[in-house]
């Protein structure tokens, strides 16, 4: 949720997504007795639209403990995990890299140091021997030389070793900061693209791909919170990421799979046709109707979870906004006409 530019937490702005979590936050709150203000509505934003892992995971878990949510936990979780997630971790990242810089430039200063030092002796050491005849005096010449330059390339085979050193390390810190801002896009539940990622990448998709080519897929796993209720948030959880397996598993390499908020999924569908649009969402729709799910602690059968999905196709004109109204549209007609389903806008 954070960006990584500026570390401000950034919100999506389409009013009709917006009004959906408005409805679901505030009931939220007044069930664990929350404070409607900004902070804590920030925090229980991010926790019904489930781009944020670590705090639904740490919520989660004050609930299932009953610990009340009071004013100082909330700050401490506004602190922590709002502003503060990507903020973190980058700053620990740029102020090794810094050392690392700062190391290995004391070494090659040291090193020039050194190379000026010996150069100046080797010139005064050249004008000696011009002005000596003894051999027993050019031999001892001859050898504090030798001894400078044996001395100057230890200094510089250290130098090198301190540079292979940093060399490592700054590799290390690129694969760490890469990892970085893979968390940065990545859902920590799913291992899907979050929703802020979702959002880059719909715009993307619109901004390069022709109309009627690309389709975008919502998915909303049916009765969800009878789900929770029934057997705890821990077993949602565990469903949502088996759709996410499901979804992963149908789509194609192209496709972009997204965990859009909650219980809610997504597939962008790029250089996709009509067909295999309707194919893939009806292979995951049909495959998790099928599918008899398990309690892992137990091993006794979840109630028959299915799923409703809206599918739109894009259109010239289209701005990522208009593109998930349609297929929020779809999702929400396959819900009201019975739920199990795939809808496609064009269909309706």
């Amino acid at each position: 949720m954070t960006k990584s530019v500026s570390f401000i937490p950034c919100y999506d702005f389409s009013t009709t997504l917006n009004a959906t979590y408005l409805k679901q936050i505030l009931p939220i709150m007044a069930r664990h007795n929350v404070a409607a203000n900004p902070i804590n509505y920030a925090i229980w934003y991010d926790y019904v639209a489930g781009n944020n892992a670590k705090l639904t995971e740490v919520v989660n878990k004050l609930i299932s403990q009953q610990i009340p949510i009071d004013s100082e936990i909330s700050i401490e979780l506004y602190k922590k995990h709002v502003c503060n997630a990507s903020l973190e971790s980058f700053e620990k990242i740029n102020e090794h890299i810094q050392k690392v810089i700062a190391q290995a430039s004391i070494s090659i200063n040291d090193t020039y140091k050194k190379a000026e030092i010996t150069n100046d002796s080797f010139q005064k050491k050249t004008l000696v021997l011009e002005n000596i005849s003894e051999a027993t005096d050019i031999k001892i010449v001859l050898q504090e030389i030798i001894q400078e330059t044996q001395s100057l390339a230890a200094t510089s085979q250290a130098m090198k070793n301190k540079l292979d050193e940093a060399n490592k390390e700054m590799e290390l810190l690129r694969l760490e900061l890469t990892q970085v801002r893979q968390m940065a896009v990545t859902d920590g539940l799913t291992g899907l693209l979050n929703r802020r990622a979702f959002d880059m990448t719909l715009a993307e998709i619109i901004e390069q791909s022709e109309p009627d080519k690309t389709y975008l897929s919502l998915l909303d796993i049916d009765h969800f919170k009878r789900v929770n209720d029934d057997y705890g948030h821990t077993v949602g959880d565990n469903v949502i990421k088996y759709v996410a397996a499901l979804m992963k598993k149908y789509s194609e390499d192209h496709h972009y799979v997204a965990r859009y908020g909650g219980e809610e999924l997504a597939i962008i569908m790029p250089n996709t046709s009509e067909d295999k649009a309707i194919e893939i969402s009806e292979n995951i729709r049909s495959s998790m109707e099928s599918s008899r799910l398990k309690r892992k602690d137990n091993n006794q059968p979840l109630h028959k979870i299915t799923l409703s999905i809206g599918i739109a196709q894009l259109q010239a004109g289209d701005d990522p906004e208009s593109l998930v109204i349609r297929a929020d549209s779809a999702l929400y007609q396959a819900k009201e006409t019975g739920r199990n389903k795939v809808v496609h806008h064009h269909n309706q």
